[in-house]
């Protein structure tokens, strides 16, 4: 019988699936829930002719293996992902993450702080700062987002779950608009989000801890149209850190990373820059 934690370190000794474009200085990129590597295409298309970009399939997307119930996950599980792709010869790498992404990107160049030079959040989702920081109306929509998450998963429910899902990401009757086979596939893209709540709620780390942890070079990106949990978090991290870099699109929500390309990836790049 191997213990659990065993289970783990194996599971993850091997290297993960990405997708991988360009040459230069190297950039990890973190997907959304839901997502997976190919969101980042058209960035990886306008940056290649300048960076080496690996976007890595968190658990349970792509070909990374689904995350094992037999323990809770945690930011640093997935960001313990990025290390088979940090330089063996010390020259520093950009991380970029988006949503839960964001928040294992956090995590991610906390962990491999001497090796990460910029870090660039967009709409970053680490909730739990919600409730440290006294933004309860923000905690608890993101609280009632998990728990519907968690008891459609727990009775095999994926379709309600996903209907909630996209509805508060996305606004309300989205879900209804959705052609049926885009539904199913939405539905089963869902199930490794049902871990992925774990990890974010049980994140204790400051924002005064992350201020110290991560690159003075951190940009945070989000829209003003965003839902309002996202807002509050990106509220926080502005008050507490004014030094980043801080930006908002007007337009576009917290999908703006996929729908709206051509005003995120040039923020994106002049972060990098």
């Amino acid at each position: 019988m191997i213990d659990n934690g065993m289970e783990h370190h194996m599971a993850i000794s091997e290297t993960p699936d990405f997708i991988e474009a360009g040459q230069g200085p190297k950039v990890i990129l973190f997907h959304s829930s839901v997502s997976g590597a190919r969101q980042w295409r058209s960035l990886m298309d306008m940056l290649s002719d300048r960076y080496h970009l690996v976007a890595i399939n968190l658990f349970g997307y792509g070909k990374t293996p689904a995350w094992s119930d037999s323990r809770t996950q945690s930011l640093a599980d997935q960001a313990s992902l990025a290390e088979p792709f940090l330089t063996q010869d010390g020259d520093a790498v950009s991380i970029i993450g988006h949503s839960f992404g964001g928040s294992v990107a956090m995590k991610a160049a906390a962990l491999y702080k001497d090796q990460v030079d910029r870090l660039v959040l967009i709409e970053p989702n680490p909730f739990y700062l919600l409730e440290q920081h006294g933004k309860l109306e923000g905690y608890k929509e993101a609280t009632k987002l998990r728990d519907a998450i968690k008891a459609s998963g727990q009775s095999g429910s994926w379709e309600t779950a996903a209907k909630v899902f996209a509805n508060y990401w996305t606004g309300k009757g989205s879900w209804d608009a959705m052609p049926n086979e885009r539904r199913s596939k939405f539905a089963e893209a869902l199930k490794p989000n049902f871990h992925e709540w774990d990890a974010v709620m049980n994140e204790t780390t400051t924002m005064a801890e992350w201020e110290a942890g991560l690159p003075d070079r951190t940009t945070v990106i989000s829209a003003n149209d965003t839902v309002r949990s996202i807002r509050e978090i990106c509220g926080v991290m502005e008050a507490s850190v004014p030094r980043w870099n801080h930006k908002q699109i007007d337009q576009g929500g917290h999908m703006a990373a996929l729908t709206k390309p051509d005003l995120i990836n040039p923020i994106v790049a002049d972060a990098l820059a």
